[in-house]
């Protein structure tokens, strides 16, 4: 009984302050995937098909920024300049069977404004994740390596929408 009178002032006291700090509105800039962007219209020159544009698209279409349909309507163009991925042989065990992969998912991009004139100039994000390999747990391996190429486009994603937040516009 005398523990309990002593810990309930503690948890009383641990309860108010998450209180407030969770009533104190703080959060980090761009945390809820809304960014401020400094155009209202973009066009993406990413195929139909491309997972990648496909994402940013939704992200973009998030917050204010329209996205065109015609590079000519849009106030930025958003231009691919290479998009790879890739997969090497990171370590080797005993009897000279792959342990680990290094999986990369490259992008080069830069982004115009509407007179041509560079707003961002080419800019390459390269991301890397190692995946550890055992070739009789192959179709497991399979999932989580595409598991892992989509983590790497949503976080390819979120850099892209920085880089395109922190624009300057001329």
């Amino acid at each position: 009984m005398n523990a309990l009178r002593q810990a309930l002032p503690r948890a009383v006291a641990l309860i108010v302050l998450a209180a407030s700090l969770t009533a104190c509105g703080f959060h980090l800039r761009g945390s809820d995937g809304r960014f401020n962007m400094p155009f209202q219209s973009i066009y993406l020159a990413f195929p139909e098909t491309s997972p990648l544009g496909t994402e940013l698209k939704r992200n973009l279409r998030g917050g204010d920024t329209r996205v065109v349909a015609e590079a000519d309507q849009a106030q930025a163009r958003f231009d691919v300049l290479s998009e790879s991925r890739g997969k090497a042989i990171l370590s080797l065990n005993s009897q000279g069977r792959v342990r680990e992969y290094l999986l990369t998912y490259t992008l080069v991009f830069r982004v115009r404004d509407a007179a041509g004139a560079e707003l961002l100039g080419p800019t390459e994000i390269s991301l890397k994740r190692s995946i550890t390999f055992n070739e009789t747990e192959l179709l497991a391996k399979e999932s989580e390596e595409a598991l892992l190429y989509r983590d790497m486009q949503t976080d390819l994603v979120q850099q892209i929408l920085r880089r395109l937040a922190a624009i300057k516009p001329v």
